[in-house]
C-alpha cells in the first residue's frame, strides 16, 4: 500500500495526523463528520489537504450526536465505514449518543476523539478528558468493540488498523480511538502503511458446511416453511428471496428489514415486531414446519417482545453474529456464516426440488398490501387535519423508486413501519415466483435498504443525522427523512449541513405539537396525562430562516400544490410542516405490552 501512495506522487506525511487521514483514504472513505476543536485541529488540517487532491475531506455537522448519526447514515448507504470526530471533553461525550446507538445496532463506525497535551494530564488541562480528568476513554469502553488511546506515534499504525478492522468483523460496531494533540502534532513514524487494509477489512465467506446440509435436509422435508428477514441481510437478500421462491416459504420481515424488500412480493406477509401486521403473526401462528430467521437480533421490537411465537424449537437461527445466536438457544438449529453464503449453498442444494416446492405452492393465498393494514379506511381518509396514516400513502405514491426513506424513533417509526408501502421498488429483482426482471444497478449493501429505521437504543433525532449522512454518501438517491416535531427540536439545526452541502433530503414533520409516543402511552395506560406538550411552532418559517424552501400541508389535497419528484431532484434540502391529526393512535401495542402497561 506504501508503494501505492507513493506512485500517486504525494508527498510523506509529516504528523501523525496526516498518516490518520492516509489510512482512511488508502480503505475509500470520502467523508468524516464531526465539529472541530483544537484537540483535533491537527486532525483538521490534514483533512484541508487532503480535499485538496479530492482525499477525504470534513462535513461539518452542528452538533457531535449529529456527527455520528451521519456517520452511521453514510455506512448505512455506501457499506463503507463511517467516521466522526470530536474534540476533547464535551465535544467527547455529546459524540456518545450516537456510538453508543452504532454499537447497540451493530453498524461499523470509527470514532476519534482528541485529548489535551500528555503532559497536561492530570493538571486541570482544558476540556480533559483522560483517566485524570472525566475518563471519556473509559465510558466509550462500554459501547465500542475497540477502544484505546493513542499514547505515543509509534502505536498509530498498529492501534489504526486494529481498530479499523475490527469494525469488519462480526458481532460489527464502532471503533473508537482518542489522540492527544501532541500526539497528532508529532512527527510521522518512519515506517507506516505497511498493510494492505483493503484485503484485511474484505468478509470472511465463513460456513458450517455440515450444518447447512442439515438445514437442506430438514427443509426438504417440512411441508410449510416461514422465513423472517432481518436488518443485516441487504447482501444477502437476493439468494433468501430466491430460496423463498424454490421453497415456497411465506416470508416477513422484523421492522428494520422492511426496506430490504418489494412490499408487494406476493410471498410477503408484511412485518412481524413492533407496529407490524397480523398477517405477519399469522404466518408464524399457522404452524410451520421450519422458521427460518436471517439477520434477525432478537431484541425486544424485532422477536415481538421474545414472542413464543418464534423463541421455539422450530427456529433454526441463521447469523454471522454470535450474540445475536445467544439469544436463540432454544432454537433447533443454529448455522453460523457469512448469510449470503448459506443462502447461496441452500439454493444450490436445493435445486431439483421442484415437486416438493409444488406441494408447499398449493398451500399458499394471495393477499394485498393494503389488506395487510391495521385501518385501511384511514390509509385513504380525506380528513383534515390529515391523518399520518395517509400522509404515508401519499410519501409511498409520489415519492421516486429510488428513494431512501429514514424514520425516526418515536411515532414516525411506527406510523412508517406498518403504513409505508411504496409501489414500484426498484430494488434488485422483482421476484415472482421465480420469474425476474432486470437489475437495475442500485447498490446493495449489509445495512442499506428503500426503509431505514433504528431499533434498540432509538434515540430521538437519529434520522436526521442519518438521512444528511446517507444522501452525501450517495447523491444519485434523494432521501426522505420523517421525523417528530419532538425529535426535530432535538437535532433539526443538521437541515442546515445538508443546506451546506447541497443534499437532496427532503424533512418531513409530523407535527401535532406533542411528545406523541408519550401521549399515547399514557394514555392507553391510563397514567397522568403530562409533560407530553410542545410548543406551537411553525416549521416553514423556521427552514425558510435558515434559507431553506418549506411547505404547510393540512390536507390530503395540499399535496397537489407541490411536486415532490421535482423537490427531490432540487440540490438542497426541503422541508414539510405537516400538521398530523394527533389524535390518531400509532400502532404502539407492543411497546405497551413490554412496559407492563397495557390496559
Amino acid at each position: 500500500m506504501a508503494e501505492q501512495m507513493a506512485t500517486a506522487g504525494l508527498p510523506e506525511p509529516t504528523d501523525v495526523a496526516e498518516v490518520v487521514v492516509r489510512y482512511l483514504e488508502a480503505i475509500g472513505v470520502e467523508y468524516v463528520f464531526g465539529v472541530p476543536g483544537g484537540a483535533v485541529e491537527p486532525i483538521y488540517n490534514a483533512l484541508a489537504r487532503s480535499a485538496r487532491r479530492g482525499g477525504p475531506r470534513a462535513v461539518v455537522a452542528r452538533h457531535e450526536a449529529g456527527a455520528a448519526f451521519m456517520a452511521e447514515g453514510y455506512t448505512r448507504e455506501t457499506g463503507k465505514v463511517g467516521v466522526c470526530i470530536a474534540t476533547s471533553g464535551p465535544g467527547a461525550t455529546n459524540l456518545l449518543t450516537g456510538v453508543a446507538n452504532a454499537y447497540d445496532n451493530s453498524i461499523p463506525m470509527l470514532a476519534i476523539t482528541g485529548q489535551p497535551s500528555l503532559p497536561s494530564f492530570g493538571r486541570g488541562a482544558l476540556q480533559e478528558s483522560a483517566c485524570t480528568g472525566v475518563n471519556t476513554l473509559g465510558m466509550f469502553r462500554h459501547c465500542t468493540r475497540y477502544n484505546s488511546l493513542v499514547s505515543h506515534p509509534e502505536q498509530v499504525e498498529s492501534k489504526l488498523v486494529s481498530a479499523i478492522m475490527r469494525t469488519h468483523r462480526a458481532p460489527y460496531g464502532p471503533a473508537h480511538l482518542s489522540f492527544p494533540v501532541d500526539i497528532l502534532r508529532a512527527p510521522a513514524p518512519g515506517s507506516w502503511l505497511n498493510y494492505d487494509l483493503r484485503n484485511l477489512i474484505e468478509k470472511p465467506s465463513l460456513v458450517d458446511i455440515a450444518v447447512v446440509r442439515q438445514l437442506a435436509a430438514d427443509i426438504h422435508k417440512a411441508d410449510k416453511i416461514a422465513i423472517i428477514i432481518g436488518s443485516t441481510c441487504g447482501e444477502a437478500i437476493e439468494a433468501i428471496l430466491e430460496l423463498a421462491e424454490r421453497t415456497h416459504a411465506l416470508f416477513v420481515t422484523t421492522p428494520d428489514g422492511k426496506g430490504l424488500v418489494n412490499p408487494r412480493h406476493q410471498l410477503y406477509r408484511g412485518v412481524f415486531g413492533f407496529a407490524g401486521h397480523y398477517t405477519a403473526n399469522a404466518v408464524l401462528l399457522d404452524d410451520p414446519d421450519l422458521v427460518l430467521a436471517f439477520g434477525v437480533s432478537l431484541g425486544e421490537w424485532t422477536s415481538a417482545a421474545w414472542c413464543e411465537t418464534v423463541l421455539n424449537n422450530r427456529l433454526v437461527h441463521i447469523d454471522v453474529d454470535d450474540e445475536h445466536l445467544m439469544r436463540s438457544p432454544m432454537a433447533r438449529l443454529h448455522v453460523r456464516g457469512r448469510i449470503s453464503a448459506v443462502c447461496e449453498l441452500l439454493v444450490e442444494s436445493l435445486r431439483g426440488d421442484e415437486q416438493r416446492a409444488q406441494e408447499r405452492a398449493g398451500k399458499i393465498s394471495l393477499r394485498s398490501v393494503e389488506g395487510m393494514l391495521r385501518e385501511p379506511e384511514k390509509y385513504e381518509s380525506p380528513a383534515v387535519p390529515i391523518k399520518p396514516q395517509r400522509l404515508m400513502r401519499e410519501l409511498s405514491r409520489r415519492c421516486p423508486p429510488t428513494t431512501r426513506f429514514y424514520a425516526d424513533a418515536g411515532n414516525s417509526t411506527a406510523w412508517a413501519i406498518h403504513y409505508l408501502q411504496p409501489r414500484d421498488r426498484r430494488i434488485g429483482h422483482q421476484h415472482d415466483f421465480g420469474r425476474t426482471h432486470a437489475d437495475v444497478g442500485e447498490r446493495r449493501q449489509d445495512h442499506a435498504g428503500w426503509l431505514r429505521v433504528i431499533m434498540d437504543f432509538a434515540p430521538m433525532g437519529w434520522a436526521i443525522g442519518a438521512a444528511v449522512g446517507g444522501a452525501r454518501g450517495n447523491s444519485d438517491c434523494p432521501c426522505v427523512c420523517i421525523t417528530g416535531d419532538g425529535s426535530y427540536l432535538m437535532n433539526g439545526q443538521e437541515i442546515t449541513v445538508a443546506a451546506a452541502e447541497k443534499l437532496s433530503v427532503l424533512f418531513v414533520i409530523l407535527n401535532d405539537g406533542a411528545l406523541g409516543m408519550v401521549k399515547h402511552g399514557q394514555r392507553l395506560a391510563g397514567a397522568e396525562r403530562t409533560a407530553f406538550e410542545l410548543p406551537t411552532v411553525d416549521y416553514r418559517l423556521l427552514a425558510e430562516s435558515l434559507g431553506v424552501p418549506g411547505f404547510v400541508i393540512r390536507s390530503p389535497e395540499d399535496f397537489e400544490q407541490i411536486d415532490i419528484e421535482a423537490i427531490l431532484r432540487r440540490k438542497g434540502p426541503t422541508l414539510l410542516d405537516v400538521r398530523i391529526d394527533g389524535e390518531e393512535v400509532p400502532p404502539m401495542s407492543l411497546r405497551m405490552k413490554t412496559l407492563g402497561s397495557e390496559r
